[in-house]
């Protein structure tokens, strides 16, 4: 016994031994490369980026796998006022973002040409869909593809998965209450195909967001867009085609790129830890950055142990708001949000951390990224203001309740069920037959009074009628643009725009500089040590378990989006697998 606590001290010492080293290190060691004036610097966009806090440097030292959204967009904004950099390249592979986050790195490769930087997107993707990467990278004053790169312009697709037929065949039946005519996800689980509602809002949502896609190529590279249509009807595969076509100016490898710029290469990871005050970076106030990611679900995360994890939980999110509207060096909260919604219990009591955040005198800006609808959309009504990329997927002001009944499959595999109930309607607590028509319109009244608390809301924070809120509510999901011209939103725009909004709203200057606080704080050290000590048992029993199912693309984000919300109570999501591509 007393060599396995020895041994349990010594790798907490060992622990703490490498968080020093991590938290030292950027301080430590010989002095970087100065950075030369003309410089170019590379900037890497590749894979996914989660809308959370920067990870910890110890998190960072035991791998902590995650890339924050904001890390990125520091990078930007670091170039944007450094006179060094007189060049940016930006390496494109293949993205897996969603429309809003590629909305605002648009913009900052815009206000890099601004400040008169030249932008030059090396493209270096080779899929059958690359209009994410294109659309980023034809915001840069030139336009490249690697050799052997493959970047068709085909046009662009929507694709939704229905399990009803599956979900028959195993003999398993659902009982279905909805608000909205535009709540398309129990159809999902529930039918075969997609209803004419759901037809109308997807060709709605492709509508915009190709018009969007046409009219920024047909800008960026000085075309009309009636050219640019004609040019992707034509369907082009090879990059001599788009070169002809002047949508691309070019094949070249990054080193012969970097070559002809000239000497003064600077590193994305070495740039992204540059001290913001060498560029005089002068912060005049603070604001707290909340972040709610992912399934608003009610009580604690469960997620990793540092800021970095992505969390939308009910009391994570509104303790974080709550801290921050009590911190006298905090003049104004931003919100980022980027979920799809979930609990309607947990989005109200988010809701409401917000209402006594903003009575205590704290300006609150929501600040949507790729998603945030539904729930995501019913805790931003409380904001003073909501700031949306064009193609982030937002509204779905409605609410479902999907019941599933098994006892069909429960017979094919020969599985007996007896039922006891006490009181005259307790039917309703069974999940083996489907419900009564007495029990069904019990489930329905209960999702229609959550759908009346939603419009209220939504009313109150809008200042609209409840009436308005419920025509352009009924479960529709809108891209940010449609919902910016529908009194949803009040200003296009990311992060950047967002906080700029939350300085006009505390009386400063928009270019006055301001420091972003991240809430919840960071944890203690040894908090944090003690957290990966019990987090890395976990993973390995993970890992001794076995290996993890992974679905196909389509049914993974079917698992994501829902694998944390209860079926047993009215639910506040859109349809779960809006992505266009």
């Amino acid at each position: 016994m007393r060599t396995a606590s020895r041994v349990r001290i010594l790798i907490l010492l060992l622990l703490l031994c490498f968080g020093l080293y991590a938290l030292l290190r950027p301080f430590s060691g010989p002095p970087a490369e100065p950075i030369a004036d003309g410089s170019t610097l590379v900037v890497e966009l590749a894979g996914e980026y989660i809308e959370a806090p920067s990870a910890s440097p110890l998190a960072r030292l035991v791998g902590e796998p995650t890339r924050p959204f904001v890390d990125l967009l520091s990078v930007f904004t670091l170039a944007e006022r450094d006179p060094r950099i007189a060049a940016v390249v930006l390496r494109i592979q293949p993205l897996e973002i969603g429309w809003g986050k590629a909305d605002e790195l648009r913009a900052a490769v815009g206000r890099l040409r601004e400040r008169g930087k030249k932008t030059i997107a090396l493209l270096e993707v080779q899929n059958f869909s690359a209009n994410k990467e294109l659309y980023v990278g034809s915001a840069a004053d030139e336009i490249h593809l690697a050799p052997g790169a493959a970047v068709p312009l085909v046009g662009m697709a929507a694709e939704y998965v229905f399990l009803g037929g599956f979900w028959e065949m195993l003999g398993i039946q659902f009982d279905v209450a909805r608000a909205g005519k535009y709540k398309s996800a129990v159809e999902v689980y529930a039918e075969r195909t997609m209803s004419d509602a759901s037809r109308e809002m997807a060709n709605s949502l492709l509508d915009d967001t190709y018009e969007r896609f046409v009219a920024a190529l047909a800008e960026d590279r000085e075309q009309t867009p009636e050219a640019v249509r004609a040019t992707i009807d034509r369907g082009l595969v090879r990059t001599s085609d788009l070169v002809e076509a002047g949508l691309v100016d070019g094949e070249i490898h990054l080193d012969a790129l970097l070559e002809r710029l000239g000497p003064g290469v600077v590193r994305h990871a070495d740039y992204i830890h540059m001290d913001p005050r060498k560029l005089g970076f002068d912060p005049q106030t603070r604001f707290a950055l909340v972040y709610g990611s992912g399934t608003v679900v009610q009580g604690e995360s469960e997620g990793g142990p540092f800021a970095g994890s992505p969390s939308f939980a009910s009391e994570n999110v509104s303790r974080a708001i709550l801290e921050a509207a009590d911190d006298p060096n905090i003049a104004a909260i931003v919100l980022r949000i980027d979920s799809p919604g979930g609990s309607a219990l947990a989005s109200e009591l988010i809701w409401r951390a917000l209402e006594q955040a903003k009575a205590k005198g704290k300006p609150v800006v929501a600040s949507f990224s790729d998603v945030a609808a539904s729930g995501g959309y019913y805790v931003a009504a409380a904001a003073d203001a909501i700031v949306s990329d064009p193609g982030t997927l937002t509204g779905s002001i409605g609410v479902f309740a999907l019941r599933p009944a098994v006892k069909g499959l429960l017979d094919k595999l020969e599985i007996g069920v007896d039922s006891l109930t006490r009181g005259a309607h307790a039917d309703f607590l069974l999940s083996g037959d489907k419900l009564s028509p007495e029990a069904h319109a019990r489930l329905q009244g209960s999702v229609l009074e959550t759908y009346q608390l939603f419009l209220s809301r939504v009313a109150a924070g809008r200042s609209l009628s409840t009436e308005q809120v419920d025509a352009i509510g009924q479960g529709r999901v809108w891209t940010g643009a449609q919902a910016h011209a529908a009194g949803l939103v009040d200003e296009l725009g990311g992060l950047y725009t967002a906080v700029r909004r939350a300085k006009r709203e505390v009386g400063l200057d928009e270019d006055v500089d301001v420091a972003l606080v991240p809430f919840p704080k960071e944890k203690p050290l040894t908090q944090q040590i003690l957290e990966v000590f019990q987090g890395a048992a976990a993973q390995a029993a993970m890992r001794a378990a076995g290996p993890s199912v992974r679905w196909p693309a389509p049914l993974d984000r079917i698992a994501a989006w829902t694998r944390d919300m209860p079926l047993d109570a009215p639910l506040l999501i859109p349809p779960v697998l809006v992505e266009i591509r």
